[in-house]
């Protein structure tokens, strides 16, 4: 582990993080995402996927430690982690780092957890999520990520790591053992897009969340992996970024923390994040279109995203990944939200009628990248009308400023799904000040997610 060894100057970097060494923009933006992931959580945790999770880790009868939120029962940290992240993934709410991979659900639950099971206060927790962050953004910096560059769920293969290094903080590791956890993440990569849009893809960050804190567990206890992981040959990089890899970007880490600039996107919209383009756009034209049985013909140009070009949807799970599916549900009902992904929402006689009517074109010489990509959505009206609209820019995304009384309604909303006051405000005041938090504190936060059932 010599000073040219990256691997090793990585973890001596991240080691010397603390919570003192993180400024007030950092600590407001990652209370910001951990509120958010934790209220996705919350009212993904009534969804069929979490249930069937939960049924099975209760069935493993592990020690009582951490929360599984809105089951009313503790188990493992590591199963707790488990099945927060599959809760807080599963509606695919959460926010999306740039360049994209969903951040939050193997980093935050991981938090969680562990500052339950070890009593960490509320700075531990902020200062284990922006390293977990961090981590993830630095590598698809370095790695110069672009969307389908990865034959797996992008989550799968950095989300491991993001959740080693947030593990690795709050059980203390040295850099040394930070490493070995590095080396035995990056073994327990993986996540096939071909899952998308079926339950199995909620269980990448799950696995994610679990496996690296599984390492980091491992790593405590002295379990050696190669400590040279990211450079080694057949390495992390070698394996999934072969074309290029800028390990100064990558030592960067922190300077400044990329959950801050270029910031995480915050979803208004429980879908795949390209969908928002294409929502955005047919909400703005849905006052012209009146009655919506006067819709002939709806055309959307997009950008060459196979996984988002599905007319015919197989369940309304499957329609969060659809252009087609949310185009149509923005248009038929006004808005987009939990209720437009139900099976009966799906299959109801006005969506199949409009899905029957609505095309995607793609063209390839639009950008991929959510960072400046566009999705144009035409609609003809059966007196031969025509009306369209562009959106570069859906709500919340990055560079634009977040609306906090909007981003509050979402946290509201989505925490509302299973908390009713008073214990909903209390959750609340206890995000808020999530870097006040005592150790009692904490584990007053973690039965309130907990007991809602």
């Amino acid at each position: 582990m010599g000073a040219a060894n990256p691997t090793a100057q990585l973890s001596a970097r991240i080691c010397e993080i603390t919570f003192d060494t993180l400024d007030e923009v950092t600590i407001s933006t990652v209370k910001r995402l951990v509120s958010d992931g934790v209220a996705v959580a919350v009212a993904g945790s009534v969804e069929a996927p979490p249930a069937l999770v939960a049924e099975y880790v209760r069935e493993m009868d592990c020690g009582p430690r951490a929360s599984v939120w809105g089951f009313g029962f503790r188990t493992s940290p590591l199963f707790a982690a488990y099945t927060n992240a599959v809760s807080m993934h599963v509606l695919d709410f959460e926010p999306m780092s740039s360049p994209p991979t969903h951040a939050v659900s193997p980093t935050v639950p991981v938090a969680l957890a562990l500052a339950e099971a070890h009593q960490a206060n509320g700075r531990e927790i902020i200062t284990a999520c922006a390293k977990g962050f961090e981590m993830q953004g630095r590598v698809l910096l370095a790695s110069s990520h672009a969307r389908g560059s990865l034959p797996f769920h992008t989550p799968g293969v950095v989300g491991v790591m993001g959740s080693a290094v947030a593990a690795s903080h709050l059980l203390g590791l040295n850099p040394q053992q930070l490493a070995n956890a590095l080396g035995m993440a990056a073994s327990r990569c993986g996540g096939l897009p071909a899952n998308t849009g079926s339950m199995v893809k909620c269980t990448h960050c799950g696995n994610a969340a679990a496996a690296g804190l599984e390492a980091a567990l491992l790593a405590r206890r002295g379990f050696i992996a190669n400590p040279g992981i990211l450079e080694a040959p057949h390495g992390y990089v070698a394996t999934f970024f072969p074309k290029h890899f800028d390990y100064g970007a990558l030592l960067e880490f922190g300077r400044p923390y990329r959950c801050v600039d270029p910031g995480m996107a915050i979803k208004f919209y429980p879908s795949k994040y390209p969908t928002h383009f294409a929502i955005t756009a047919a909400l703005q034209l849905r006052g012209a279109i009146g009655d919506p049985a006067r819709v002939g013909e709806v055309r959307i140009l997009t950008p060459e995203i196979d996984d988002a070009d599905r007319p015919q949807p197989r369940s309304g799970l499957e329609g969060k990944f659809s252009f087609q599916y949310t185009t149509a549900a923005a248009l038929l009902d006004g808005k987009v939200g939990i209720d437009s992904f139900t099976d009966e929402r799906r299959f109801r006689s006005d969506m199949v009628e409009l899905l029957g009517k609505t095309t995607v074109v793609r063209d390839p010489a639009l950008s991929r990248d959510t960072r400046n990509m566009r999705v144009e959505v035409e609609i003809t009206l059966s007196d031969g009308t025509k009306h369209r609209k562009v959106c570069a820019k859906p709500p919340g995304t990055w560079g634009e400023p977040v609306d906090p009384e909007q981003h509050r309604a979402k946290v509201r909303d989505c925490l509302g799904v299973g908390l009713q006051e008073p214990q909903l405000g209390r959750t609340l005041d206890l995000l808020d000040n999530l870097e006040r938090l005592s150790v009692r504190e904490t584990g007053e936060l973690m039965a309130l997610l907990a007991s809602f059932i």
